[in-house]
């Protein structure tokens, strides 16, 4: 397991001075020149470059998957249009082209948890099918004024789920990633080294605590249906909980690492966290940390922002945490 996640202790050096030779003695002066001469500075000594990191076993190609809208399973209204071509792949494009510029979207799956969202632009969006196998009901809703809504198209549809770790590879509104991404391509760069999908998670996850700090002010000020931009979080570098869970999840899911972003709360706060799927092990539920013979619950933001006792004291075995939705 990577050294990251183990306490290290450094060796700190001595810099004191040379030992005594026993008494006041004179050195004597370099042959051929007199004693009262100045002496010669030394010669430069040329700087060692840094090593350059050693490539793991593990393939760090990135591999983004891409969702489409090839219009296969298709219905349409005068004001929005749903793509259910792939929905077995474990998503959902959406589009709303009316005049009304307020738009909610709600999708509803076998589990009956309802996902609500904003429909942000005139293209499709994408929404993943995270409630097993079953029928979906996907509404658009139109603002009429204030919080009133009128339902302008809602279906249907029945999904059959090819594989279950798909819908957490594909990027979608709260995971929303490319190929093109500042985010993808320093997940490849941090995972060079890594021979497992384990040292993988854990290089990743060290990057965000150690680098991403938390925003109380945002956290403070979030409005509702806020979604994260994740490249603009690497570039700031600060965040909230959303923030630290959407970009290491997609950092994953562009390593082929299926990444779950989860919703719910830590004690009573509001809050997101991820989980992994390994292979060989499964589903590592609520956030990691491996010791090195066990896992234990960890999470990104708190990661960042608490000392150790007090973050192993708050997340224990986990059931601080209660999951709500999945993206």
């Amino acid at each position: 397991m990577a050294a990251s996640l183990a306490l290290a202790a450094s060796l700190t050096g001595c810099a004191g001075s040379a030992p005594s030779t026993g008494g006041d003695i004179t050195p004597p002066a370099s042959q051929g020149q007199p004693a009262d001469s100045p002496s010669q500075s030394p010669a430069p000594v040329a700087e060692t470059p840094p090593a350059e990191p050693v490539k793991g076993s593990r393939d760090n190609t990135i591999r983004c998957l891409v969702p489409l809208q090839d219009g296969v399973n298709l219905i349409e209204s005068d004001v929005a249009s749903i793509d259910f071509s792939h929905s077995d792949d474990g998503y959902v494009s959406v589009k709303y082209f009316g005049q009304v510029p307020i738009i909610k979207l709600r999708v509803t799956g076998p589990d009956e948890v309802v996902y609500t969202y904003d429909l942000k632009t005139n293209d499709y969006e994408v929404f993943p099918l995270t409630g097993g196998n079953g029928d979906y009901t996907i509404a658009v809703y139109e603002n009429i004024e204030g919080t009133q809504y009128a339902v302008a198209m809602s279906e249907v549809i029945n999904v059959t789920i090819a594989d279950e770790l798909t819908p957490y590879l594909y990027p979608n509104q709260y995971v929303n990633f490319s190929e093109n991404s500042k985010c993808v391509k320093m997940a490849s760069d941090l995972v060079y080294s890594c021979n497992s999908d384990l040292e993988a998670v854990s290089a990743v996850y060290d990057y965000i605590i150690n680098n991403i700090t938390y925003d109380t002010a945002k956290a403070e000020s979030k409005p509702t249906n806020y979604v994260p931009d994740v490249d603009h979080i690497l570039d700031i570098k600060t965040g909230i909980c959303l923030d630290y869970a959407s970009l290491m999840c997609s950092m994953l899911r562009s390593q082929g690492i299926p990444t779950r972003l989860e919703i719910g709360y830590a004690a009573d706060a509001y809050h997101a966290w991820i989980s992994v799927h390994i292979d060989d092990i499964g589903w590592v539920n609520g956030i990691i940390e491996f010791t090195g013979d066990t896992w234990e619950l960890m999470d990104p933001t708190f990661g960042a922002s608490t000392n150790d006792a007090a973050l192993k004291k708050f997340i224990g075995d986990g059931t601080n945490y209660t999951l709500q939705k999945i993206y």
